[in-house]
């Protein structure tokens, strides 16, 4: 998820990446510039996205699953990017909350929809868009509580895009070898095997935390 226009650091998904001087030297250099905006780069990775997912949807072909792998990077960094230019840039905007969150449930549809459609198993990759998507929802809605958000796994987005990128790298192996082309249907059972468990973890946090105030306050007007 793009993160900037969170306000509150518990709010935004912790990523050792931002500590690399290497990429915090480039998006100090991006933060700079006038173009592209934290939003801009926000909607660059919807682009990548329908990049490399029109490309597994159309070929499975070692070329098409290598580009496939790629554009999920460059999704991923775009995330990245987008948050350290706002934040650490000073270039957050009063409506980065749309762009915070928007471009990623299209991207993240448009790869795991496609990666559906390039197995025998379609209809799973719409489910595993939508409890992608009801993963993001029920970490917005523990925050809507007061809660802080929640950005936990197993499946969380990084671990899907990973995933997703194995996948595809492992699929371009198997079609180079002549071996059995099971590797993206595994893939897709295990995202989304992975996405529903990881609903179940936040919502259980939720719940718990929930109930560890109401215990909390229940003391306090003893």
């Amino acid at each position: 998820m793009s993160e900037h226009f969170e306000n509150r650091a518990e709010n935004r998904r912790p990523l050792s990446s931002r500590n690399n001087r290497w990429l915090a030297e480039f998006a100090a250099w991006l933060a700079r510039k006038s173009f592209p905006t934290p939003n801009q780069i926000s909607c660059l990775s919807m682009l990548f996205a329908l990049f490399g997912a029109a490309t597994l949807f159309f070929s499975q072909s070692i070329s098409a699953l290598i580009f496939c792998a790629l554009m999920v990077q460059m999704r991923l960094l775009c995330n990245l990017f987008d948050g350290m230019v706002a934040v650490e840039g000073g270039k957050k905007t009063a409506n980065g909350a749309i762009f915070n969150e928007f471009p990623d449930r299209v991207a993240d549809s448009l790869f795991l929809i496609a990666l559906g459609y390039a197995t025998p198993f379609f209809w799973l990759g719409w489910l595993a868009a939508l409890l992608a998507a009801l993963t993001a929802y029920i970490r917005i809605f523990g925050g809507s509580l007061g809660l802080p958000q929640r950005f936990q796994g197993p499946m969380a987005k990084q671990q899907r895009m990973a995933a997703i990128t194995v996948g595809c790298l492992l699929a371009a192996v198997e079609i180079y070898f002549n071996l059995t082309a099971y590797t993206l249907s595994a893939t897709l059972i295990i995202i989304t095997l992975g996405t529903a468990y990881t609903c179940y973890v936040r919502t259980m946090a939720i719940s718990a935390e929930l109930n560890s105030l109401e215990k909390q306050n229940e003391k306090v007007t003893r």
